[in-house]
C-alpha cells in the first residue's frame, strides 16, 4: 500500500526483454536504503518487485499483462520514473490510500501554465467515469492528486511547485501516455454496484445505510 508521496525520481538504466516480460533496472538515490529483495517500491504508481539490487540499482520485472496496462512498455533508457517505497505504520498518510494497481494509462492533453498556476489536463475513456469525481482523488504516474476540473471525458489536475520539482509530471508532454489509478473507494463501490443490476443504485446504497 502507498500514499502518492513521491519520494524521489530513478532514471532507467538499462530495460532487458525476459521470457516474455520485460526487466528494468533502475538507478536510485536513497530509496534502497534498508531494501532487500522480495521488498516492493511504487514504480509510476505501480507496485513492483525487487528483483536484484547492486549498489544504487535495482532490477524489476514486468509481466505481459503489467506491460499492457501501464506505461511501461514506452520506456527507455535515461526516462525518470516517480518512485515511494511502501507505507508503514508509523507513517503519516499525508496523500490517499494507493494500492500501485494501475487502472489503464491515459493520454496527456498538456500541461496548461496561467496565473502562476500548473495544470495537468488528461483525456480518460468512459469505463472510467463512474469512479472519478470533482474534487475527488486520483493517481497519476504514483502522484496522489485532487480533480480540480472533470467533463465528459476530461480531467484536470492542479500541480504544486513542489510537485513539480519531485516527480516526472513537469516532463510531460501532449500525447504522452500517464498510469491512472482511481480512488479505492470509488472502485469498490463501482464494483458493488455493478454486481447488484437487479437492484436500482438508490435502494440498494439506502438499504445498507450508504444513504
Amino acid at each position: 500500500m502507498f500514499t502518492g508521496i513521491i519520494q524521489e525520481q530513478g532514471e532507467i538504466k538499462d530495460i532487458q526483454d525476459s521470457k516474455k516480460g520485460k526487466v528494468f533496472s533502475i538507478l536510485t538515490n536513497t530509496i534502497l536504503e534498508n531494501k532487500k529483495i522480495g521488498d516492493s517500491i511504487a514504480v509510476d504508481g505501480v507496485c513492483t518487485t525487487i528483483t536484484k539490487i547492486d549498489n544504487k540499482t535495482f532490477d524489476f520485472y514486468a509481466m505481459p499483462e503489467t506491460l499492457e496496462i501501464t506505461n511501461f512498455a514506452l520506456y527507455k533508457t535515461g526516462d525518470k520514473v516517480n518512485l515511494e517505497p511502501p507505507l508503514t505504520l508509523n507513517q503519516a498518510l499525508d496523500g490517499h490510500i494507493i494500492q500501485g494497481h494501475v487502472d489503464t494509462t491515459c493520454t496527456v492533453r498538456g500541461l496548461i501554465n496561467e496565473n502562476d498556476k500548473t495544470q495537468l489536463a488528461i483525456t480518460f475513456p468512459k469505463e472510467l467515469s463512474d469512479c472519478l469525481a470533482f474534487k475527488g482523488s486520483i493517481t497519476i504516474n504514483g502522484v496522489s492528486l485532487t480533480i480540480s476540473d472533470l467533463q465528459r471525458d476530461k480531467l484536470t489536475v492542479d500541480l504544486i511547485p513542489h510537485t513539480l520539482e519531485m516527480t516526472n509530471l513537469s516532463q510531460l508532454k501532449k500525447g504522452d501516455k500517464v498510469n491512472i489509478e482511481v480512488d479505492l473507494i470509488a472502485r469498490y463501490l463501482k464494483n458493488l454496484l455493478d454486481s447488484k443490476e437487479k437492484e436500482t443504485k438508490y435502494e440498494f446504497l439506502k438499504e445498507r445505510g450508504f444513504l
